[in-house]
């Protein structure tokens, strides 16, 4: 589940996003993303899902009901901060990956396209934040919870650890982000009044601690 709690007050892409890999028997073949946008493009709010195969070429996809935004992986789909949204990526017939997001307060499912993969399997999960704000532009927060993985006989698991990464200034990112667990879930905060402290390369963090 994804919630924006605290919505950006700038006019620039903000983009919070679950992102897979695409496996056939152990072979790689390419990873994509989606995630709720606050998009320039569209004032309501966006959604995406796109990705790139082992080469670096655009996954092929179709279209949905939802208005092209910007390109064929963005959708206009107006979303609100501070109301949780699920996201799901399943396959709903060999060949075909699907994003679908929910909005938890109607119940309302709408799917963001599908995309073409002859895939068996997804690999690597991670939920990422990609923020072209400043760094000094006001704090934005979008917390994760409920995460799970299904595997390939309908088996759930509950995710309940992760481990954080950063993107150093010197790479063009901000250090004053930082990722946290609040509660059952993650959190992914930017622009921040502190700059973040050194980050362990072990660090986990981990709700079953709390």
């Amino acid at each position: 589940m994804l919630e924006v709690q605290t919505a950006p007050a700038v006019p620039r892409l903000y983009f919070w996003a679950l992102q897979v890999g695409f496996s056939d028997l152990g072979r790689d073949l390419g990873a994509a993303h989606t995630g709720l946008q606050w998009h320039p493009a569209a004032p309501a709010g966006a959604v995406n899902w796109g990705g790139y195969g082992p080469g670096g070429e655009l996954l092929d996809g179709s279209t949905t009901g939802l208005p092209e935004a910007d390109g064929p992986n963005t959708r206009h789909y107006a979303w609100a901060p501070a109301r949780p949204y699920r996201l799901r990526v399943f396959s709903p017939a060999p060949g075909t990956w699907r994003s679908e997001v929910t909005d938890l307060v109607t119940g309302l499912p709408s799917t963001v396209r599908d995309l073409y993969v002859a895939a068996t399997g997804l690999v690597g999960p991670v939920v990422w934040s990609e923020v072209f704000a400043d760094c000094d532009d006001p704090p934005v927060r979008a917390r994760w919870s409920g995460a799970v993985v299904v595997t390939q006989d309908g088996t759930e698991h509950p995710v309940l650890a992760a481990r954080p990464t950063y993107q150093e200034r010197a790479q063009g990112g901000c250090d004053n982000t930082q990722s946290f667990v609040e509660g059952d879930g993650f959190v992914q905060a930017s622009g921040l009044q502190a700059q973040r402290p050194p980050v362990p390369p072990s660090l986990v963090l981990d709700l079953r601690a709390r």
